[in-house]
């Protein structure tokens, strides 16, 4: 009875409702409404009894960020209660609020520019009309496409130029540097456009404060940068300003002189206290010059660097900054007629009482020194000496800089620059060898200069010896001491250092070429020869023999006479060396010995024009394997292998190409393994039947994931087709993996998260890729975007069908060649693996593992490259080098110095550990901004976020094995 009342009462209080569509209710919407930041503002102004506490209020309201769309009304609050205060630092905190709500984001201050000029009018305080007019200034700044407002705003500033205040002019000129056009200058008092740019600059005037200096100056360096010409008018102020008593109005007239010098440099100014005239660029060098010896180390940096950049000035201008002494040619003589003339004025003849005393001689004073100020003899000399390094590094570049537009003078200054290879500073010495490498194509050096540079192959620093091994690459020595000499100092460095051995023989190989000459009458003496006696023949396995014949060999290459005095081990080092180092050792034309080094003609026919029939050899490749689908499985499989090995051998021939060929093949081995994935006879069984056949598919799919990768992270110049075409690879290769997973659980739906995954990796395919999607007309992806709705609205286990269906009906995939790639490779120098004398530690304590290698193509080393040690028992550690240990010797190659701690329990006997370098990689950096969601299709709104960044390493170099001896420790 009660079940049936139950069921009474729910007929009679459930009802159907239909509503009419045209009748529907508007729906309700709701806005959320946020406490009004001015009118708490307002209320807490109102509420303070004192200044004070209203400064702590704006402090407090300082502090707490401002809506975009609540700045304006707040700004309206402040000027309001900044018209009715009257203290002085509560109006300056307002001031500098109105500046601080102008760079809300999102806000136009052009709304409130008027209302801020407006406050200039009536305010008496100094400090705050400086305050008010950094405002302006910061207004100004976020409004760059309102010309109108930045006319406005310098007529203001120019107005108030006239204030008693320094620190009000400071301002405006502040203001006009930085909001001032160059097309309608104004006048001083604002009144319009001047007619000239030249008086109406921002004059600096000697009575003016320093700071007012400073900020005029900067005001004009402005105005230059942005096309505004500078009046020569100015350089004799600007000149007077290099004595100016404080810092940084000296450092501010060293660069407007320099500035000057480079427009007018050949207009003729007059010397002060004289009638002569002299080039403006020379007097400007002289001036600067002077100021190598400032009191301020910042200014003496300034004016070294500058003086780097003076390449216009004249050649005896030049030179005297490398003497203290003033040159003759540099001081004003009168000539005999001055002289006699002047005699004769005075009324004074010769008495005869001293022998010669009316000989012509010349009186000079050196405060009254005519074309260059004694103070700036010896600039470079000053700089070399200075106790700042930092004034001795800018020397050093200076030099460097006039060094290379003038022979004469690189001549000059080399004594000084190899003399600053004795440096306390590593700093400095590495910086006077890089200087000393860039002009070695104007000097020679001297036998004693030689022996100065050589010294600092004894340097600690490795950095500092590998430079000078450059260095000595590129350097012309003048006799065969010098080459005697080079080589006995290489040799000792080789047996004190024996890491820089590699450093040591590309240093010898460069010396030995650029010198043949001089290295032909030392070739008895460096390979022990003699006429009528055999002599031993030396090992080779030491390197500073090996260094010898690397030195004799390049200088053989130029000089045909020099095999005569081979004996006959020495062409069978040759023979092996050539084939050991061949990057080291040239080919040689040898009398008598074609046979034995015919294949020396190979590398020397290597041109141009094989290069171009490289290019189109791969090109070609490429366009037979585009011809795959009208071939059968077998035939499209043997074709795609021949295509391959073709690659490959490609890439060994010919360097510049072996990115693209490695790049090519690479692509073509994944279609491969695809290709064999999808065989007729794997989907045609069911799993059970062909478990072998399943296995070798799923790692097939899992192989090309892994390539795909190398592809995209491996190779640099990758363009936007290529790395679509790589994704659509890697597309492919998931989808099988997840068709794959179905086979295997027969019966069982596949779980609802890998489908909806999958779905989202296809929309953001999409999504990355969308100007590509031309180019991929139908491709598997091209197809699946024309189903995508039907994909959406399936069970899984349809979606898989579909999935299998499209993937086997789906082609090769066209690969467009690449303009230019390269692989990222590296090649570890030390240690070599080739010792069998195990490194011996004590068990549970580190040994250190030197690390030398050579990377070239990678980008951002230091965030990627990882060295990875494997060790017998199957551990693995990687680790991340520091920073530091990276160097970039090229554009394109980076070097890899660093140590690797090893540590482990004890062994019972020796044995290898690998070391390899990693590259790793993260998916994220080649994907989108996860905020970027315009391009989303509607229909994915109900799908999870997409897939987290997929982070790896890839091995990019040769593995390395070390011998190592963990002992027990002793007890």
């Amino acid at each position: 009875m009660a079940a049936h009342l139950k069921k009474r009462v729910y007929e009679e209080f459930s009802k159907v409702v239909q509503q009419i569509p045209h009748e529907e209710a508007p729906a309700k919407k709701l806005r959320l409404s946020k406490p009004s930041k001015s009118a708490a503002l307002h209320i807490d102004l109102c509420k303070a009894a004192s200044a004070t506490d209203a400064l702590q209020y704006l402090l407090e309201f300082a502090r707490k960020p401002v809506e975009a769309e609540s700045v304006e009304g707040v700004i309206r609050i402040l000027l309001e209660h900044y018209y009715k205060e009257t203290d002085n630092s509560v109006r300056l905190r307002i001031a500098s609020l109105l500046g601080l709500l102008s760079k809300t984001n999102g806000f136009s201050p052009d709304c409130v520019v008027d209302d801020v000029i407006n406050t200039l009018g009536n305010e008496k305080s100094h400090q705050v009309l400086a305050q008010l007019m950094d405002s302006l200034l910061v207004i100004g700044g976020q409004l760059p496409e309102s010309p109108a407002v930045r006319r406005r705003l310098v007529q203001v500033a120019c107005k108030l130029l006239s204030d008693t205040n320094f620190g009000v002019r400071n301002k405006c000129l502040q203001l006009l540097g930085f909001l001032g056009t160059v097309e309608t200058p104004l006048t001083k008092d604002g009144e319009g456009p001047s007619s000239s740019l030249g008086p109406k600059h921002p004059t600096v005037h000697p009575t003016e404060h320093p700071t007012v200096h400073n900020a005029a100056l900067k005001a004009m360096l402005q105005l230059h940068e942005r096309g505004m010409k500078i009046h020569q008018i100015i350089y004799e102020q600007a000149c007077r300003l290099l004595s100016d008593d404080y810092e940084q109005v000296r450092s501010a007239a060293v660069q407007m002189v320099w500035v000057l010098s480079q427009l007018y440099p050949e207009s003729i100014v007059p010397i002060p206290s004289s009638n002569e005239e002299i080039r403006l660029v020379d007097d400007a060098f002289g001036k600067i010059s002077h100021m190598v010896s400032d009191g301020s180390w910042m200014v003496r940096v300034q004016a070294a660097k500058t003086l780097g950049s003076m390449l216009q000035v004249s050649p005896h201008f030049l030179e005297q900054t490398l003497d203290k002494k003033l040159m003759s040619d540099l001081r004003r003589k009168r000539t005999a007629h001055e002289r006699a003339k002047e005699l004769f004025a005075s009324g004074e003849f010769s008495s005869g009482r001293k022998w010669a005393d009316d000989a012509p001689k010349e009186k000079l004073d050196t405060n009254t020194v005519n074309l260059i100020a004694s103070g700036a003899c010896g600039a470079f000399v000053h700089g070399l000496e200075d106790e700042m390094f930092e004034v001795r590094i800018a020397a050093v570049e200076a030099l460097c800089q006039l060094a290379r537009s003038s022979p004469s003078f690189a001549e000059k200054c080399l004594d000084f620059l190899v003399d600053m290879f004795n440096d306390e500073i590593e700093e400095v010495r590495l910086q006077s060898i890089h200087v000393l490498r860039e002009i070695s194509t104007h000097i020679t050096l001297r036998e004693d200069q030689l022996d100065t540079v050589l010294a600092v192959l004894e340097d600690s620093s490795r950095d500092i010896r590998e430079a000078l091994h450059e260095l000595l690459c590129y350097t012309n020595v003048s006799t065969k001491e010098c080459i005697q000499l080079a080589l006995l100092e290489l040799l000792k460095n080789l047996n004190k250092y024996p890491t820089d051995r590699n450093s040591v023989w590309k240093c010898l190989k460069f010396l030995g070429s650029r010198h043949p000459t001089l290295v032909l009458p030392l070739v008895p003496e460096l390979l022990s020869t003699h006429p009528y006696f055999d002599t031993p023949e030396p090992d080779m396995d030491d390197p500073a023999y090996i260094a010898v014949l690397v030195l004799v060999f390049n200088a053989a290459k130029s000089c045909p006479t020099m095999p005569a005095l081979f004996s006959d081990h020495t062409f069978r080092h040759y023979a092996y060396l050539r084939d050991s180092l061949s990057h080291l050792v040239p080919p040689l034309r040898l009398p008598g010995r074609k046979q034995v080094y015919s294949l020396d003609s190979v590398d020397s026919g290597c041109g141009s024009g094989s290069v171009e029939s490289a290019k189109l050899f791969l090109q070609q490749s490429l366009n037979r394997v585009s011809t795959i689908q009208n071939l059968e499985t077998p035939g499209a499989q043997d074709l795609l292998n021949f295509t391959i090995r073709d690659l490959q051998r490609l890439g060994e021939l010919q360097t510049e190409l072996a990115g693209a060929a490695d790049f090519c093949a690479t692509f073509l081995r994944c279609q491969l393994l695809l290709m064999k994935a999808l065989q007729e006879k794997l989907w045609n069984m069911a799993v059970p039947l062909c478990p072998k056949q399943n296995v070798t598919a799923t790692a097939a799919a899992q192989q090309i994931l892994e390539e795909t990768y190398k592809l995209e992270f491996l190779y640099s110049g990758l363009e936007s087709r290529q790395v679509a075409t790589i994704h659509h690879v890697r597309l492919q290769a998931k989808t099988l993996q997840l068709v794959l997973t179905a086979r295997t659980r027969p019966g069982l739906d596949l779980p609802i998260g890998s489908c909806e995954k999958f779905l989202q990796e296809i929309e953001s395919f999409q999504r990355m890729f969308l100007t590509e999607l031309p180019h991929l007309q139908d491709s598997f992806v091209d197809k699946l975007l024309e189903i995508m709705p039907r994909l959406l609205s399936c069970k899984p286990l349809e979606l898989v069908k579909i999935l299998q269906t499209t993937l086997r009906q789906s082609g090769l995939l066209q690969l467009r060649l690449p303009e230019q790639i390269h692989r990222a490779t590296a090649t570890i120098i030390e240690p070599t693996g080739e010792s069998d004398n195990p490194l011996r530690f004590t068990s549970g304590l580190v040994v250190a593992l030197d690390i030398d290698a050579t990377l070239e193509h990678v980008q951002d080393p230091q965030d990627k490259v990882k060295v990875q040690v494997l060790y017998p028992d199957g551990q693995s550690h990687v680790i991340h080098p520091k920073p530091a240990d990276f160097r970039k010797p090229g554009p394109t190659r980076h070097r890899l110095i660093t140590q690797v701690y090893l540590s482990h329990t004890a062994w019972t006997e020796p044995s290898q550990v690998e070391v390899r370098l990693l590259l790793a990689y993260s998916s994220s950096s080649s994907s989108p901004s996860s905020s970027n969601k315009s391009g989303w299709s509607d229909s994915i709104d109900g799908l999870p976020p997409a897939e987290a960044a997929v982070e790896g390493t890839i091995p990019f170099s040769k593995p390395v094995k070390v011998f190592i001896m963990p002992k027990p420790a002793r007890r």
